[in-house]
């Protein structure tokens, strides 16, 4: 059997592939955010691909381009910000509603968002995003002494993640927390800006790839995820 994997979101597509049987024959077509690469760069590999599957991640352009060419049977991943976000945006909502509707399948990555999809797709269906252990596995706790190492591992963003509450929060207890935070995000430059006004010294971590993310995470005595959402993000499985 043949599978091609489109895109991607928190490397859900990679771990996934990562650990199908190894009868199926998989090809992952990335991209990147570059105007090319997110449009007609996409749409050319999607027309190349052939497949006995498709999964697309995201249920936007990616999607729409392989439901127009005819690509079947299809797939269609949601991760959340596509029906919280784009389902509601004057643009978008018509693409994200087309998908919904002519996917064969619509799987559903986070259950807040559950029931936006089975609006338009009573059989959409909810698959727990994976975590690969082999990258992510506890190890034993190392007592120090001095103040805790606090993480702010996901991305900035006030809006969906919650950074600058957890900003505010932490800048409570400055004298007693040695916090980092990951060079990620659309607000991360605010944040930087907001824990300065408040007196909050934010070290700040370079961004490394998935497979080294575990390293920040084990030296680290409290990690922080989002909370203004539903669901656990894949910092909270993960860690």
């Amino acid at each position: 059997m043949r599978l091609v994997m489109v895109n991607d979101c928190a490397y859900v597509g990679e771990t996934i592939l990562k650990y199908l049987p190894k009868n199926i024959d998989a090809t992952h077509i990335k991209r990147t955010r570059g105007l090319w690469s997110k449009t007609f760069g996409i749409a050319y590999k999607i027309w190349k691909a052939k497949a006995d599957i498709y999964h697309v991640h995201y249920l936007l352009q990616d999607c729409y381009v392989a439901v127009h060419l005819g690509k079947k049977p299809l797939i269609g991943h949601a991760h959340g910000s596509d029906l919280r976000a784009s389902l509601n945006h004057p643009l978008w909502k018509r693409i994200v509603k087309h998908n919904l509707k002519h996917c064969d399948k619509v799987l559903i990555s986070t259950p807040d968002v559950l029931g936006v999809a089975r609006q338009f797709r009573k059989d959409a269906e909810y698959l727990p995003n994976p975590v690969d252990p082999e990258l992510f596995y506890p190890k034993p706790f190392i007592a120090h002494k001095g103040p805790r190492r606090v993480l702010i591992a996901s991305d900035s963003s006030w809006s969906v993640k919650g950074t600058d509450v957890a900003v505010r929060a932490l800048s409570k207890i400055k004298d007693d927390v040695d916090a980092s935070i990951i060079e990620h995000g659309l607000d991360f430059d605010r944040t930087l800006a907001l824990a300065s006004s408040l007196g909050l010294r934010l070290n700040v971590l370079s961004r490394v790839s998935h497979e080294r993310l575990n390293e920040y995470y084990w030296n680290a005595d409290v990690v922080i995820d989002r909370f203004k959402l539903g669901s656990l993000g894949m910092v909270s499985l993960e860690e």
